[in-house]
């Protein structure tokens, strides 16, 4: 089994759980030096292999691949787990850089497609399973996610065209959906204040005035906040995928963790204006 983005969070837990329930694990790290590696050197079993993987770099993805290749031999590989992915501050669509725009759609989309096409041969010999970590934000619209789920969006949209495409080869495919959950995506101190930097540093001063001085600092508390509105349990993510790669009929998507599945019944079955007012009281 194939899994990007190991250093920390969802996939990090991910690796851990998969190699602890007997899988053959490969997981990709964006810094095999770090301290992310250097944990799952340290706790996990000797069947786990490392692989240094930006997925924005296509060399280091073709090199996973050939290393993979190398170490199945003739077998096929079961599973790929897209799960790398950058959050980008949180702000409103206005207000953020292109940068931020293109740096989401770079990790979150480009690279997993980049993964998922590098590594599908490899699915096509097992009839195995390809699962991509989207987001809650990729499915419905929430305010301050603009950049982050529009590559979300495309994320899910692409597994679901692959879920029609593979299926002649028996490869089934699915898009998980987690709500807010703590994993470390939020990013440390030192990359928010760098990215507001860049965000106030860009702005026009009418733009500047019309949000408002005191709406612009309130961004950063809002972020600061985020962890405590999210949970600390991954085990509905973890249990999701596990669904997703053992399960002989694994669903299409999946919406683990609170507050989830109401919100995008609300958004898919109620008239839009009631969607947005649910979602500004949510919020």
């Amino acid at each position: 089994l194939m899994l990007s983005g190991s250093d920390t969070g969802i996939g990090h837990a991910l690796a851990k759980y998969l190699d602890n329930l007997g899988f053959v694990v490969f997981a990709g790290v964006l810094n095999k030096d770090g301290p992310g590696a250097e944990e799952l050197r340290r706790t996990c079993s000797r069947r786990l292999s490392l692989l240094q993987l930006d997925i924005t770099n296509a060399t280091q993805v073709k090199e996973a691949y050939l290393k993979v290749s190398e170490k199945l031999q003739n077998t096929g590989l079961w599973g790929v787990v897209n799960n790398a992915g950058i959050l980008g501050f949180p702000a409103d669509g206005e207000l953020l850089p292109i940068s931020t725009y293109r740096q989401c759609m770079e990790v979150n989309f480009f690279g997993a497609v980049e993964v998922s096409k590098t590594f599908l041969p490899l699915l096509r010999k097992s009839q195995g399973r390809l699962v991509n970590m989207s987001s809650m934000a990729g499915g419905i619209p929430l305010p301050r996610y603009a950049a982050y789920g529009a590559s979300k969006a495309a994320l899910s949209m692409f597994s679901g065209v692959m879920r029609q495409e593979l299926s002649k080869w028996g490869i089934k495919v699915a898009a998980i959906h987690p709500s807010g959950f703590r994993t470390g995506i939020q990013g440390t101190s030192d990359l928010w204040d760098k990215q507001e930097k860049e965000l106030m540093e860009n702005l026009p001063a009418d733009t500047k005035q019309d949000y408002g001085e005191d709406y612009l600092l309130g961004l950063k508390s809002y972020l600061l906040r985020m962890p405590a509105y999210c949970d600390a349990n991954l085990s509905p993510v973890l249990s999701a995928v596990l669904h997703a790669l053992l399960a002989k009929r694994p669903h299409g998507l999946y919406t683990p963790g609170k507050g989830a599945y109401v919100p995008l019944c609300i958004f898919c079955y109620f008239p839009l204006w009631f969607y947005d007012f649910f979602i500004s009281k949510m919020l």
